[in-house]
């Protein structure tokens, strides 16, 4: 199987930390060019200490940063994502991205939802996949070390074709 891929379904489940500070995340991120230009799609972050909330997120020229389409594309459950494995997805197509917490769909993105005038980078290249936890940074701010050390626990990362 190559190494990076060009549309499908892409999940993982994974038992995610908690605490400030922590920012869990299973993200794709496109083959050409640089950031934000090569598109990034950010199938789950979570800020560690707002452990019901988990937001997907895409990224590309124009809409990255503050200006991206991630802001109110996330979903509360009404349970701690750390206490247990959930598995997160997203099922890409050429014009359309589907977020998915344990099966059920919570945000759709399409061309449609970006800032006018950018361009949709999802459709002529493939994306590789990363998984880590970030600590410290503007969001999610500083870790306490009372927090620390912690794990992000993967079961398994599946890849399935169009």
């Amino acid at each position: 199987m190559p190494s990076s891929r060009r549309f499908g379904r892409f999940e993982a489940r994974i038992r995610i930390p908690r605490g400030p500070g922590l920012l869990p995340a299973f993200w794709m991120m496109g083959d050409r060019g640089d950031w934000p230009a090569n598109g990034e799609i950010d199938v789950m972050e979570n800020v560690g200490d707002h452990p019901g909330t988990v937001y997907g997120t895409v990224h590309g020229p124009g809409y990255s940063g503050e200006d991206d389409t991630g802001r109110g594309g996330e979903t509360t459950i009404g349970a701690d994502l750390s206490a247990d494995f959930h598995t997160y997805a997203v099922q890409w197509a050429p014009d359309r991205i589907d977020f998915t917490l344990d099966g059920t769909t919570y945000k759709t993105v399409t061309p449609g939802n970006l800032p006018a005038g950018t361009t949709w980078v999802f459709n002529d290249q493939p994306f590789h996949l990363l998984l880590n936890v970030a600590v410290g940074g503007d969001w999610p701010g500083a870790p306490h070390d009372e927090v620390l050390p912690q794990e992000m626990v993967v079961d398994y990362v599946r890849v399935y074709a169009p």
